[in-house]
């Protein structure tokens, strides 16, 4: 099984060495999802989501040392959605300026009319970190669960189906899903909590 994820505090510092290959490999698995799909949100293709993210890790690997943890100044995760949410909008500015295909005009439209409030960009920042790291745990710990039991958390408790539905869809028992369902998320849970996902003062 994987290490278990670094605290906050380690995590920073061992960004600031760029040699740490495990530090960055685990930065990119749990927030590099978290950008492209903010990047999607805001009606980039794939690939541009994509170069955004590269272009995020990029910057914080020139900005990290300067990077403050004082709780005052706020946390971790404020000063990345702000430097995700800069590179976006320096991103849509360029693309103001160049030939544009048809669907991205009308894209770039709705962009310009959204309100771009700083505490609406970092909820949802939050919230996509929120998701990415609990998508990052079940990853983490799918090994430990047959495919049957897995297929039934999926269906019964990410897809939201009824359990009653997914019993009849697998061929087993209401009481077996609920206990597939259970087992997973505690699971999930424990996984979490070694990072101490709730802290307001980690990445």
């Amino acid at each position: 099984m994987a290490e278990s994820p670094s605290t906050h505090a380690s995590l920073v510092i061992r960004l600031r060495d760029p040699e740490d290959e495990r530090a960055w490999s685990q930065f990119v698995a749990i927030y590099g999802p978290v950008v492209r799909r903010i990047a999607r949100g805001r009606g980039l293709q794939e690939a541009d989501a994509e170069d955004l993210a590269q272009e995020v890790f990029r910057a914080v690997a020139r900005a990290i040392d300067r990077y403050d943890p004082d709780p005052r100044r706020g946390s971790f995760r404020g000063w990345l959605s702000r430097i995700a949410r800069n590179l976006i909008i320096n991103l849509l500015a360029a693309r103001r300026h160049q030939p544009l295909g048809s669907g991205d005009t009308d894209v770039l439209r709705l962009l310009e009319q959204r309100p771009d409030p700083s505490s609406e960009d970092s909820a949802e920042f939050d919230a996509e970190r929120r998701r990415g790291l609990v998508l990052w745990a079940a990853d983490r710990v799918r090994h430990e669960f047959s495919d049957v039991a897995w297929q039934a958390f999926r269906l019964a408790g990410v897809d939201g189906r009824p359990p009653r539905e997914v019993a009849e869809a697998l061929g087993m028992s209401l009481g077996t899903v609920y206990q597939y369902k259970s087992r997973a998320v505690v699971r999930i849970r424990r996984e979490l909590e070694q990072f101490d996902w709730e802290s307001t003062d980690h990445p």
